[in-house]
């Protein structure tokens, strides 16, 4: 009789193999989307509000929200892919699976060589997501919700209520006509640093100039202090035009360490990035190119949790939950080994050996009887 774990001559992995990857496989994707949902599903909440009171479609929301997902996916990937590797080997031993492969003649290496290419495929995609796909969507999440806030904003006055349009600028409208005309006006503009201005009008409209917020006021006064002398001006219009877009400093989107690529994280724009926060933008590129390599470790500590050690015929929930601890352990430890990195660069070797020595340590740990035993056989065989 064939021994499954034998090479087909047309699949390059054995039917065991394949049996227990696409559990892997189908676990992962299941519980990655699963909890990919419910986050998105929790930090979009803070959305709903802007949505809601501004009127844009759902078709805003979706794309909006869309874009953070891949930065999701990063994050939950090393989690998720320890659990399913957890849990569908635990399953397998409850269910003597793993008892009949072993008697089958399957070594540890073969037990865990599904565990090890489902672990190897989520790596790669991880290193694909933090290393181009999370940043570039992750910038233009950014740049869609400035969009929204400094320019949709503007049109979306409500009645009776101040709307901030930009951190200088408010706007208070009375009401507004089925026509789309806006009564009792109030324009507070501080945008101009040398004086205070307070502009009352009767009514006035929206128009959109250049691809740019203006409201035309009609029959209305402008007061303006001047902040050196104190003195109050006072201007009586008939019609006057008001630009409601930030002033050019506002203007300029400030980009964060999760939206640059990784080039620019070491070697940042010194007009952009402040000497005293080059070393957080520094860490945030180390912890793009060491994260993926979590996947690998968080996958090896599940695997010497269910394939090391006495089988047992009733179960033990002792092994799977020191493996359970000894993640969150690491996820905590990586924390704070960035927040320390980032006020010290000398520590970040610590980030790479957090990353690596768990790996490291478990394929010992499954591997090494196997290996000393191999080569102990061959020197002493005839």
């Amino acid at each position: 009789m064939r021994s499954p774990s034998l090479l087909s001559g047309k699949h390059l992995l054995s039917l065991t193999d394949r049996y227990v990857l696409k559990q892997l496989l189908v676990g992962l994707l299941a519980l990655t989307g699963g909890a990919v949902a419910l986050i998105w599903l929790t930090q979009s909440l803070q959305f709903v509000s802007m949505i809601v009171q501004h009127g844009l479609s759902l078709r805003v929301f979706l794309q909006l929200t869309s874009l953070m997902l891949p930065s999701f996916v990063a994050v939950i990937l090393p989690i998720t892919t320890f659990l399913v590797i957890l849990f569908t080997y635990q399953r397998m031993a409850g269910d003597r699976e793993l008892t009949v492969m072993r008697a089958a003649g399957l070594s540890p290496l073969e037990l865990a060589r599904p565990g090890l290419i489902c672990t190897l495929l989520s790596v790669g995609f991880c290193y694909l997501l933090t290393l181009w796909i999370a940043p570039v969507s992750y910038h233009a999440f950014h740049r869609y919700e400035f969009q929204i806030r400094n320019r949709m904003a503007a049109f979306l006055l409500q009645d009776g209520v101040f709307t901030t349009v930009s951190g200088n600028l408010t706007v208070y409208i009375r009401s507004r006509d089925t026509n789309g005309i806006l009564h009792g006006i109030l324009v507070e503009d501080d945008r101009d640093p040398d004086a205070h201005t307070t502009i009352l009008a009767e009514h006035g409209t929206m128009i959109i100039v250049a691809n740019q917020p203006r409201v035309v006021l009609y029959n209305g006064s402008r007061e303006e202090i001047d902040r050196h002398t104190g003195r109050l001006n006072v201007l009586s219009f008939g019609r006057n035009t008001i630009d409601l877009s930030s002033s050019r400093k506002e203007d300029h989107e400030e980009r964060d360490a999760t939206e640059m690529p990784l080039h620019d994280l070491f070697h940042p724009d010194p007009h952009e990035v402040s000497e005293r926060d080059r070393g957080k933008f520094a860490v945030e590129g180390w912890h793009r190119m060491t994260s993926p390599l979590t996947v690998l470790s968080f996958a090896l500590i599940g695997l010497v949790c269910v394939l090391r050690g006495a089988f047992s015929r009733h179960g033990n929930i002792t092994r799977p939950m020191l493996a359970i601890l000894t993640v969150v352990g690491l996820l905590a430890l990586s924390l704070m080994l960035q927040n320390l990195a980032g006020r010290n660069l000398a520590l970040v070797p610590l980030i790479w050996i957090e990353a690596l020595l768990p790996g490291i340590v478990c394929l010992v740990l499954l591997f090494a009887e196997q290996w000393t035993g191999g080569s102990s056989t061959r020197k002493n065989s005839p």
